[in-house]
């Protein structure tokens, strides 16, 4: 068995998914290559051609369709044979130290269920929603009133100090096999967005820890953002509602639509 296995998936993004795979080996010595796993999910643009042609030595698997994000990661993480999984988007790029860090970490720590790292935007910023609490209700209100009164969020991502959360980035999230496989793999239900929370949630439900480790850093190009993207808007409401319905029930969730409402209103994505 391997001692670390990576999965990343991809969808039309090859010079993105080239970089990121160089990354990881160019940062790996040969003794000690983590086995890399790419699910590709109907790509158009020659992706798989050039893992295969550029990268032999990884798995690929090439879906005739876009399966979903959680479909394809749960594909990637049954192919894998590592005792660590490292689940990390295809427009990431890892630095010298980014998987030692993340591994010794593991090792160091004994009740770490799933580490997260420090996302870097390419300009050397740290990137924002590293990680969290669980998104209560009250939760929720305290974030958007703070960011309303003071402007300011609720977390500090700049930090230097390891800590325990509840939840960290599916960007780059390294977690035990037997603790993927004894909580449950990716909800596949889910679309995009709260896949990360509602895993790192079940994993401490089941007795682990979710840790974030500031000294293993990657750089993450990072997608479209939210407040520019309507159909990425509504996502991220329907991923929320539905994880309040798994989770704190129907009442729960009826409370959340309501609340939500006026702001849906206001941007237009009811």
């Amino acid at each position: 068995m391997r001692d670390l296995s990576i999965v990343i998936v991809n969808l039309n993004t090859l010079l993105l998914l080239r970089n990121c795979l160089s990354s990881i080996f160019d940062t790996s010595q040969d003794s000690h290559a983590p086995e890399v796993i790419v699910v590709d999910n109907g790509s158009s643009d020659g992706s798989g051609d050039m893992v295969k042609r550029e990268f032999p030595s990884v798995l690929l698997a090439e879906n005739t369709t876009n399966v979903g994000f959680s479909k394809a990661t749960n594909q990637g993480i049954r192919a894998s044979t590592g005792r660590l999984i490292l689940l990390l988007n295809s427009d990431t790029v890892l630095e010298k130290q980014t998987l030692s860090s993340l591994m010794e970490f593991m090792r160091g720590h004994n009740d770490a269920g799933v580490c997260g790292a420090c996302l870097m935007r390419p300009d050397g910023s740290v990137q924002p929603f590293l990680f969290g609490s669980d998104p209560t209700l009250s939760y929720l209100m305290h974030r958007g009133l703070k960011r309303l009164f003071l402007g300011r969020a609720l977390h500090d991502w700049d930090t230097k100090d390891v800590m325990e959360v509840d939840w960290v980035s599916g960007a780059c999230l390294m977690a035990r096999r037997e603790v993927l496989f004894s909580a449950g793999l990716l909800d596949e239900n889910i679309f995009m967005y709260f896949e990360d929370t509602d895993l790192c949630l079940r994993v401490r439900r089941s007795g682990w820890k979710i840790y974030f480790n500031p000294a293993a850093t990657v750089i993450h190009i990072g997608g479209q953002s939210l407040s520019k993207d309507r159909e990425r808007r509504r996502a991220y409401f329907e991923s929320l509602l539905y994880f309040y319905e798994k989770h704190y029930g129907p009442v729960a969730r009826l409370a959340l639509k309501l609340l939500l409402f006026p702001y849906r209103l206001y941007l237009g994505v009811l």
